[in-house]
């Protein structure tokens, strides 16, 4: 589907008169912006003298975040299927799936603040600020999906799982904007 297709094909049919891929799949793309940004970063500080203490924990946050990005990549056509196929659960499912992977997403720009290099530290900055707006993208449609299930109890575990990660993811975003801010200005 959308994974082997130029942006702009993608971009135009979000736009278009058409029921899919919206606000999910675009969650889905956001998220895989954030994760790429975590990759390009890391890519930019791997084998550079001066951040040779972090190298094997420099791959490791280049190794999930590499499977991150492939898995919304992945999450984009699926959210546009889930929507076809008309399954409620599904459509439930992608983006409750997009809002955890943020999740994970998000904890590795922390690290990054420090250990990027620092030519790079404004792209940590940006890949938060996409996370955290993918993850809130895809609560919104978490939140709708559930108001058309209505199973109690189901919507009740995933809300506490979901407000206590957006909770995190913005505590996290804020402490990263703050701390590029002060290295950006000085």
């Amino acid at each position: 589907m959308y994974k082997d297709e130029t942006l702009k094909k993608y971009l135009d049919e979000v736009a278009a008169k058409l029921p899919a891929p919206g606000g999910g799949s675009a969650a889905a793309m956001a998220a895989a912006m954030g994760a790429a940004l975590i990759s390009m970063v890391v890519n930019f500080t791997l084998g550079k003298e001066k951040y040779a203490p972090f190298e094997n924990e420099l791959k490791s946050i280049l190794e999930k975040s590499e499977k991150l990005r492939e898995e919304f990549l992945r999450l984009v056509d699926l959210d546009v299927t889930a929507y076809q196929s008309k399954n409620l659960r599904s459509t439930l499912d992608v983006p409750f799936m997009v809002c955890r992977l943020c999740f994970n997403a998000m904890e590795l720009c922390e690290p990054l603040v420090k250990k990027g290099n620092v030519n790079l530290i404004s792209d940590v900055a940006v890949a938060a600020v996409m996370i955290e707006a993918a993850f809130s993208s895809a609560y919104c449609n978490v939140e709708i999906n559930l108001k058309s299930l209505g199973e109690k109890n189901f919507t009740k575990s995933v809300r506490k799982e979901l407000l206590h990660k957006r909770k995190i993811i913005r505590k996290i975003r804020v402490k990263t904007e703050v701390r590029v801010g002060k290295i950006i200005r000085g």
